[in-house]
């Protein structure tokens, strides 16, 4: 049953990230701008921390369950099922959001997408594949720095968070004008399922990416900031 509540809690989490941060992309985007947009994604993952973190860890981002493995934080059975809940959980808050957005008049999806991830063309600046590819993975790795940081043992109790989530907002605002910012495979594939096209061709680079930089910031964490932490 205990199991159970992880894995649900990873699903909701992962929902409430995806449908409030791609949300605010869709919905408000033309009044809010990029940093509304970059607010909406960080203050999502900062009360999903409070919500569900005594339950689940609040991972809700598959890079941050592979880091947590890789650093024997989480196991092998419980990092599967919820890099499985937390896809779920992002393709079920982008058939909302579509179903909501199939009543606002003059809304297509193929012109205004899902706030999918993109390159290229796709990208919101036209940034290259090149410069998407090593912004994300770059990106990820600074996110994951903090997580592990804000989240030691010798971090001040209580506001890892916060740090988390002001940490969300600040890559994406250096992250959406690039490419939208993932830094997150599954906030990737659901507006990527659901658009299908251009988005779900190129996926690829939205969970290779920050898959890289995640298995980076473990390494780097584990074997040269990890001890160092821990001594002071």
């Amino acid at each position: 049953m205990n199991d159970m509540k992880k894995y649900l809690a990873e699903l909701l989490g992962t929902f409430v990230l995806v449908f409030i941060g791609t949300g605010s992309a869709v919905v408000a985007g033309k009044d809010i701008g990029f940093l509304g947009i970059s607010l909406a994604f960080g203050i999502s993952v900062l009360v999903m921390v409070y919500a569900i973190g005594h339950i689940s860890g609040c991972h809700i981002n598959p890079a941050i369950t592979i880091a947590m493995l890789l650093n024997g934080k989480i196991s092998t059975k419980d990092a599967v099922i919820y890099i499985v809940v937390q896809c779920i959980g992002a393709i079920i808050a982008s058939v909302l959001l579509l179903s909501i957005m199939g009543g606002f008049p003059g809304y297509d999806l193929a012109t205004n997408g899902l706030g999918q991830n993109g390159y290229g063309l796709a990208s919101p600046a036209g940034f290259s594949l090149a410069a998407g590819f090593i912004a994300e993975v770059v990106l990820t790795f600074i996110f994951l720095i903090v997580i592990f940081g804000a989240t030691s043992r010798n971090a001040p109790a209580g506001f890892a968070g916060i740090a988390i989530g002001f940490a969300l907002a600040m890559i994406h605002m250096v992250g959406i004008p690039i490419t939208g910012t993932s830094v997150n495979p599954a906030r990737s594939i659901g507006p990527a399922l659901v658009a299908g096209g251009t988005a779900l061709s190129q996926l690829w680079v939205f969970i290779l990416a920050p898959v890289i930089g995640a298995v980076i910031a473990a390494v780097v964490w584990k074997y040269l900031l990890e001890d160092i932490r821990s001594a002071a």
